[in-house]
């Protein structure tokens, strides 16, 4: 039975429902929003306001990144993301908003978390920067492990697995041991298969199959799809901003199959996707409205 999130500052509600984690890439080439929180004259305003309408809008914490991981990308010097990440993170939790933090790097996670984030989501937990776990550790953090082989440069440049499933697991386990070696307290730990990150369609498509069985090793799941390259693949839509019915459709169903936290762009829309799904398995139904509505 997966249980509730703890994380520096509470706990997110994993063991009773599918929590939504808002993206804020505070980055100027991130593929689906690059650009889009940054102002001309580099101050942190826009982001804010951005940050704070992905929480009225419904996201139960937001992922703040200063790095931007498409593949391809190359990577961010750590003075450059701090600049960028650190008032962000600051303003949005001064405001009582759970933040995480998307970060490679432990210089960049400590001082966010020193600034007041909640949680760490890194995208290089395979194989942890030095010193990543023990400021996790240190402020009782949440860390969410994602899997990742390589760096995201290069990470598409050949994605092999005999068996994606089995060793996206075992990996994301060894990864989930080696925290709790390290200090992280199991029940502060979150898993994500990595959707996107290193995979081709058909790795992607199995992994998502398969979230009942990654579902099922006690920490909360993970699922990141939203606006990625392989649904544009599916539906023909080449646009990352544009492929909100493919979100949801992905969102939708690894939340019935048992992911507890879904990475999403397109907060509003996931909230109400999942309050239907919701409402279609809990068995809510207003007799009245659906008399009237059939009559139209």
């Amino acid at each position: 039975m997966t249980s509730d999130l703890r994380h520096a500052t509470g706990s997110l509600p994993t063991s009773r429902r599918t929590v939504v984690m808002g993206v804020l890439n505070v980055t100027p080439d991130s593929f689906s929003d690059g650009g889009l929180a940054i102002a001309s004259d580099g101050s942190s305003e826009r982001a804010v306001g951005l940050g704070l309408a992905l929480a009225t809008a419904g996201a139960d914490c937001v992922d703040v990144g200063g790095e931007s991981t498409r593949p391809g990308s190359d990577p961010v010097h750590v003075d450059v993301e701090l600049a960028r990440v650190i008032p962000v993170v600051a303003s949005l939790a001064g405001e009582g908003v759970i933040v995480s933090v998307d970060t490679r790097h432990a210089a960049v996670a400590r001082a966010a978390l020193d600034a007041g984030a909640s949680i760490v989501n890194d995208v290089g937990a395979l194989a942890p920067d030095e010193g990543m776990l023990d400021a996790v550790a240190a402020a009782g953090a949440a860390y969410v492990i994602m899997h990742l082989r390589g760096e995201p440069r290069t990470m598409q440049d050949d994605p092999r697995f005999d068996d994606v499933v089995a060793e996206v697991e075992a990996e994301l386990l060894a990864a989930r041991d080696a925290a709790v070696a390290g200090g992280v307290e199991a029940d502060r730990i979150a898993l994500d298969p990595g959707i996107g990150f290193g995979k081709t369609l058909a790795h992607n498509l199995a992994l998502l199959a398969a979230v009942p069985r990654l579902a099922g090793h006690g920490a909360p799941l993970l699922v990141g799809a939203s606006r990625k390259a392989f649904l544009g693949r599916i539906t023909g839509v080449a646009t990352p901003a544009e492929r909100l019915a493919g979100s949801l459709a992905s969102a939708v169903l690894a939340a019935r199959d048992g992911a507890r936290i879904l990475r999403v762009h397109d907060v509003a829309a996931t909230v109400e996707a999942l309050a239907v799904q919701a409402a279609i398995d809990g068995g809510v139904i207003d007799a009245a409205a659906t008399d009237e509505e059939g009559r139209t």
